[in-house]
């Protein structure tokens, strides 16, 4: 009877243990999802810059081949994607390859407003939406802080006449942080869009900080700083515990190191190759470095 009891407890805590492991790998395949703000919508934590690499212009056979990269995008779960009329065709391409992929409904649209003109600001929309084929843009952001008085009333209009969902301001290259952080101590703004990454990690200073403090939504823009950090890095090996973030390229490590902040909502690589796409979007996925490895990273790279 004993044998039989231990048999039978045995066979229950194996099952229970496959149980357990299945659940475990279900968790871990999901992907990693933000709320923009406190109360808005859930979005993957992994976006997709557009900024070089779909300013392709009208060659067919580029385009083509960057509806390839979006169609990987938003079959590995992939939904914002970050655009702006100072990148040249990017947003015609991108329209281009949700047209031709079937993804409209799927993607959410973030873009910008660039140009010191409040009124050349509401035309750069109109052709926006066009660009897009979307019936409303979900994020409008105001483009490194360009006359960003003049543009805020006419976001919060189209925001009021449901034309948009959210509003953004934007800065990258670390520049006019102390600009940035007025504007978000001040003007109703949903999201801002600054640098950040494993070594320009200027906004962790008072931007982030007060970005969870007001509930502002934040995307980190130069993930990669443009690419060479990735080049930099491809020469050495990944430090032996970044197999337990289920991480096996530099790319997908370095995400993580971001997304892995807690006030960043979403990071937005951009790359014009399928198979970089996957390791980018690797990282929405499993978990996220602790402190404790965040340091580790940090230290690490600083000794290469």
């Amino acid at each position: 009877m004993v044998a039989r009891r231990q048999f039978l407890q045995g066979m229950l805590a194996t099952g229970l243990c496959s149980a357990l492991s299945r659940h475990v790998f279900a968790q871990s395949d999901k992907l990693i999802m933000r709320p923009l703000g406190t109360e808005g919508v859930q979005i993957p934590a992994i976006g997709m810059g557009t900024w070089i690499t779909f300013n392709v212009g009208k060659l067919r056979t580029l385009r083509k081949q960057r509806a390839q990269v979006l169609d990987r995008f938003f079959r590995l779960g992939g939904r914002v994607i970050d655009s702006s009329p100072m990148y040249g065709s990017a947003e015609e391409v991108v329209g281009y390859a949700l047209e031709h992929t079937g993804h409209n409904d799927k993607v959410f649209s973030a873009t910008k407003t660039w140009t010191s003109s409040v009124e050349q600001g509401k035309e750069q929309f109109s052709h926006s939406l066009d660009y897009w084929q979307q019936q409303k843009i979900n994020l409008l952001q105001i483009h490194n802080l360009v006359n960003w008085q003049g543009h805020l009333e006419t976001l919060q209009e189209l925001k009021q006449a449901s034309r948009i969902d959210y509003i953004g301001i934007t800065t990258s290259h670390g520049r006019r942080h102390s600009e940035l952080e007025k504007v978000m101590l001040n003007a109703p703004v949903d999201t801002v869009q600054l640098t950040y990454n494993l070594i320009d990690r200027q906004a962790e200073q008072r931007l982030l900080p007060l970005a969870r403090e007001k509930g502002i939504a934040v995307i980190a823009n130069r993930p990669f700083q443009g690419g060479p950090l990735v080049d930099r890095l491809q020469r050495y090996a990944l430090p032996g515990w970044a197999a337990e973030l289920g991480c096996d390229t530099w790319p997908a490590l370095l995400l993580k190191f971001i997304i892995g902040h807690p006030a960043i909502t979403c990071a937005i690589p951009a790359t014009s190759k399928v198979e970089h796409m996957q390791e980018n979007m690797q990282a929405c996925k499993g978990p996220l470095p602790d402190q404790q490895q965040r340091q580790q990273l940090l230290a690490y790279v600083s000794q290469l």
